[in-house]
């Protein structure tokens, strides 16, 4: 009896763990109606997009630059929350991201604009696709 208890408890401390953890929050917030192609690992996107933290503060935006952020999915050259939450977009698409520090900087954060562990939260439009095979 004793060791089903401890057994119990034990199951009960990793299931508490495990809901501490964060999740990456996808909202879409513009549709497209008819889209032929979906982002996918290997496409090259052009994004606009604003980064704030939970307070608001903003700290980096592709918009005023009037430049598009380019890179290829799925390749670690953003942060895990990108590389999973652009995956199935379509061109004209406005997505915000509400992304937990584990898929952004983590606990280093990226000084002096992004804290360590802060959630980060972006509204991003992708512009267009270079697909692997176009290129």
């Amino acid at each position: 009896m004793r060791v089903l208890l401890l057994l119990a408890l034990a199951g009960l401390s990793l299931v508490v763990r495990g809901a501490d953890k964060k999740k990456l929050q996808i909202g879409i917030k513009k549709r497209v109606d008819n889209c032929a192609v979906k982002s996918r690992k290997g496409d090259v996107l052009h994004m606009h997009y604003t980064g704030k933290l939970e307070d608001g503060t903003e700290f980096d935006s592709s918009i005023p630059r009037d430049r598009p952020f380019t890179f290829t999915l799925g390749t670690g050259q953003v942060i895990k929350g990108w590389d999973q939450g652009l995956l199935g977009m379509c061109e004209g698409e406005k997505r915000k991201l509400v992304i937990p520090a584990e898929l952004g900087y983590g606990d280093r954060g990226a000084p002096p604009k992004i804290p360590g562990g802060a959630t980060l939260i972006f509204e991003v439009e992708l512009l267009s696709i270079d697909r692997r095979s176009d290129l």
